[in-house]
């Protein structure tokens, strides 16, 4: 789903709501892509996001990865 919130907001009301995340990523366009591990938990953000949803296409990132969290020794 897209959702008009930066990535930090979504990943912290997945974790309020114990809803595990299989892949976000900012959006090109604003905001942030997330794809929820189940879809009771992707209903369960819906949800609870449903103001914050966005509609229609957005624009994306061709090859996005996310920043590495931890230095390789």
């Amino acid at each position: 789903m897209n959702i008009s919130l930066p990535e930090d907001e979504v990943k912290r009301l997945c974790l309020l709501q114990g809803v595990s995340i299989s892949a976000i990523e900012p959006l090109q366009s604003g905001g942030t892509r997330l794809v929820c591990t189940s879809g009771s938990g992707a209903e369960e953000m819906r949800l609870r996001l449903r103001g914050h949803l966005i509609d229609g296409h957005v624009l994306r990132h061709r090859f996005y990865r996310p920043p590495a969290t931890h230095e390789r020794p």
